[in-house]
């Protein structure tokens, strides 16, 4: 089964099978599976060099697959070219034409498609509508700004409806704050069209805001696939643990189970730490890895209180302040430093360089990694 497609779930709309391309002797996509659903805001998300733009450019049609088959509706349209696929692409470059006003744009596809003079000015009007532009069709691309130019471009590629929409790093070329405000709006718009929006990016904070599952890939595979929560949460991998946001790792080994909890002796401790099984994730035993976020250690001045099996003592040793959160590195009396994030909303409580501290670790949000 595709990762992403489960019994009794969405029906899926894209599925594909023992995907492999090759480019000379790299190995772009080894024997990929995977299924997308119907109506979702799906992202592909990982390093360059990944695939994850191949694997777009194999779906728009612009390659071809050295082996398997990706299906559409259940036909497979590996070998269909482009045209004849019932999607649409959208460029980072946006590949507007500066002769034609925001409106020729809009409707080129639909003169090329043949229809009507009338119906491609009731949808241009629609489109302009859709994307909150609507009295901006007479004027040409290089009198919009960069967020405007986006959306005339996105109303492009929707203008003819496609079954898909395919957007390969969309949003690059805009700055951080339009960045977010697209990002929100572009999440919007598609969760009210219903249209199918598969997205490539590098960026986790993109994919992580907007996806309704993200499929994270590394060297040509899929990693792991799921919502957001489940990726950052729930990582099934180091690499997955680790692309994903900030994280403390320890090699570890199981030693013993207590309860609910599996026990596990870390370089962080003398004493194992507990750590709670969750349900899904593979019993481990032996060598294993211990991760857990930042901002899931709490920290506290030391004042000699008794400390459960997971309180550490250590001593900050450097702080790094982000606005919304201070993260601080706390050297543990074996040498290594964890970093811990803290709201800057709570008081500080005398947390500052030098001062010795503990470290709370919640069983529930520590995980174990192979």
């Amino acid at each position: 089964m595709p990762p992403g497609e489960g019994s009794g779930g969405p029906k899926s709309l894209i599925r594909f099978e023992g995907i492999s391309k090759r480019f000379g002797a790299l190995a772009a996509l080894d024997d990929l599976t995977l299924a997308i659903r119907d109506g979702e805001f799906f992202c592909l998300l990982g390093p360059s060099g990944c695939g994850k733009s191949t694997l777009l450019r194999l779906l728009a049609g612009f390659e071809a697959p050295d082996a398997g088959r990706i299906l559409l509706d259940g036909r497979d349209i590996a070998r269909d070219p482009p045209h004849r696929r019932p999607l649409n692409m959208m460029f980072q470059s946006y590949a507007l034409f500066p002769h034609l006003t925001v409106a020729g744009n809009i409707a080129y596809g639909l003169r090329q498609a043949g229809m009507p003079k009338a119906a491609i000015e009731a949808r241009v009007d629609e489109m302009l509508r859709l994307v909150r532009l609507p009295d901006l069709g007479g004027r040409y691309p290089g009198q919009v700004s960069g967020g405007q130019r986006q959306r005339v471009a996105l109303a492009r590629a929707l203008a003819r409806n496609p079954r898909v929409l395919l957007l390969d790093e969309p949003l690059g070329a805009l700055d951080r704050r339009l960045r977010e405000d697209t990002q929100a709006e572009l999440k919007s718009l598609q969760h009210r069209i219903g249209t199918t929006f598969v997205m490539v990016t590098h960026d986790q904070d993109e994919a992580m805001s907007m996806a309704d599952r993200i499929g994270l890939m590394e060297k040509g595979r899929m990693a792991q696939v799921g919502t957001p929560r489940e990726l950052y949460e729930r990582p099934t991998s180091r690499f997955a643990a680790t692309f994903l946001g900030d994280v403390n790792l320890a090699e570890g080994r199981v030693v013993g189970r207590e309860g609910a909890f599996v026990l596990v002796a870390t370089p962080w401790s003398e004493s194992p730490l507990r750590v709670a099984e969750r349900d899904g994730a593979p019993a481990l035993a032996g060598a294993c890895t211990v991760a857990i976020r930042p901002e899931a250690i709490a920290i506290a001045a030391d004042r000699g209180d008794a400390g459960s099996p997971n309180t550490l003592a250590g001593r900050i040793v450097g702080e790094s302040y982000f606005g919304g959160e201070t993260v601080f590195r706390v050297e543990l009396p074996s040498g290594v430093v964890l970093r811990v994030a803290r709201p800057n909303a709570r008081p500080a409580d005398g947390l500052a360089e030098g001062a010795a501290v503990r470290l709370t670790m919640p069983p529930e949000l520590a995980m174990l990694l192979p």
